[in-house]
C-alpha cells in the first residue's frame, strides 16, 4: 500500500512563451489522499491534466500507477477515474440514466442506485443534468468518477458549491475510498478540507513546490495566542516582553481594528508564564486586548505564508 500510484519528477509544462510547471516533483501513495494546494495560476491544474494524460508533458517524468499515462491512456481507462471541476456530462443526460452509462463500461461497478442515495441524487433521478442545480451537477460527476472503482481517482474542486450537507457526504465518502486502498488526489482551495482529509500535503506555488508534508508536519503543531485592539501595539516591545522570545505579526480586520498574532517556535513555550506576560505587557501599556485566544496554527496560515496574501490575476 505504501507504493506511489503517481510519480512526477521534474514535470514542465508551457503554454507557448508561458512556463506553468517549472520541475515539478512529488509522488502520490496508493491508499492514500494527497491534497495539491496553491493559489489560482500556480499550476494544479495543469500537472493534474498531464497526470490524466489529457495534456503531454513538455519536459520531466510521469507514471501514473506505473504507467505514462498518454503512451498507455487505454490501459488506465478503467482504472482510473476522474472528477473535472466542471462538465463532463452532456447537459440533456438524466442523472441516473447517465451513471448507469458510465457503470456499464466497468467490469464491477458500484450499484448506481448506491451511489445516487448516498450522494442525495435519489430525488432528481430523472432530471436532465441542464437542469440539476450547481452541487447536484458536482455530486453527479463525483459519482461518475467512482463508479467503476477506480484504484486512484483525481477530485478538481469536489465541494466547490457544496452545502454543508452534501460537503460532509462528499468528505464521508472520500474516506470510504481511502479505506478500501483508492489513491485519491484532490485539488482544493479549502483549507479545512485538506486538513481534515489528506494524509500528504503538496503546496505549489509558480509552478513548482512550495513545501509537503503531512498537514501535522506543516503546521508543526504550533500554537499562537491572538487578540485585537483598537490600539496601536508596539510590537518590538512587546517581542522584548515575551520570557522565551516570540513574534509579533498584525493584519487588519474586516470591522477595521487589527489583529496580533504572537507566536513562537518552540511548541511548548505557550504556558501560563507566556500568556501572562502578554497580558500584563497590554495593561501596562493601555491596550485592551480583546477577543484573546491560543490556537493552533492552521494549514491555511502556512498557505498564506507561502504564496503571500495579494490577489493575483489568474
Amino acid at each position: 500500500m505504501d507504493t506511489a500510484a503517481v510519480e512526477v519528477v521534474d514535470l514542465v509544462k508551457r503554454y507557448g512563451t508561458t512556463t506553468a510547471v517549472t520541475g515539478l516533483t512529488f509522488s502520490a501513495r496508493r491508499g492514500a489522499v494527497t491534497a495539491l494546494l496553491g493559489p489560482n495560476g500556480a499550476g494544479k491544474t495543469s500537472t493534474i491534466e498531464v497526470c490524466e494524460g489529457f495534456r503531454r508533458a513538455d519536459g520531466g517524468r510521469v507514471r501514473v500507477l506505473g504507467l505514462d499515462p498518454v503512451a498507455d491512456a487505454a490501459a488506465l481507462k478503467p482504472r482510473v477515474g476522474v472528477m473535472p471541476q466542471s462538465g463532463g456530462v452532456p447537459t440533456g443526460a438524466r442523472a441516473a440514466e447517465w451513471l448507469r452509462l458510465m457503470a456499464s463500461f466497468h467490469a464491477r461497478p458500484i450499484d448506481p442506485r448506491l451511489l445516487l442515495e448516498r450522494l442525495g441524487l435519489t430525488s432528481v433521478a430523472a432530471t436532465p443534468f441542464r437542469r440539476l442545480s450547481g452541487g447536484q451537477q458536482q455530486r453527479l460527476s463525483l459519482a461518475c468518477a467512482v463508479v467503476g472503482r477506480p484504484e486512484l481517482v483525481f477530485l478538481d474542486e469536489p465541494t466547490a458549491g457544496l452545502d454543508p450537507q452534501a460537503r460532509m457526504a462528499t468528505w464521508d465518502l472520500v474516506t470510504a475510498l481511502r479505506g478500501a486502498g483508492v489513491a485519491v488526489i484532490l485539488t482544493t482551495h479549502h483549507m479545512d478540507e485538506a486538513e481534515r482529509l489528506a494524509d500528504h500535503v503538496v503546496v505549489i506555488d509558480h509552478g513548482a513546490v512550495a513545501a509537503e508534508g503531512t498537514p501535522a508536519e506543516l503546521t508543526g503543531g504550533r500554537r499562537e495566542v491572538c487578540f485585537s485592539t483598537d490600539a496601536d501595539v508596539d510590537a518590538a516591545r512587546l517581542e522584548a516582553a515575551l520570557p522565551r522570545g516570540g513574534r509579533v505579526g498584525s493584519r487588519d480586520t474586516a470591522d477595521g481594528r487589527r489583529e496580533y498574532t504572537v507566536t513562537t517556535e518552540d511548541p511548548d513555550a505557550l504556558d501560563p508564564e507566556f500568556l501572562a506576560a502578554i497580558t500584563a505587557w497590554c495593561a501596562s501599556s493601555g491596550v485592551l486586548a480583546e477577543d484573546l485566544r491560543v490556537r493552533r496554527r492552521t494549514l491555511e496560515d502556512v498557505f498564506l505564508q507561502l504564496t503571500g496574501r495579494e490577489l493575483r490575476d489568474q
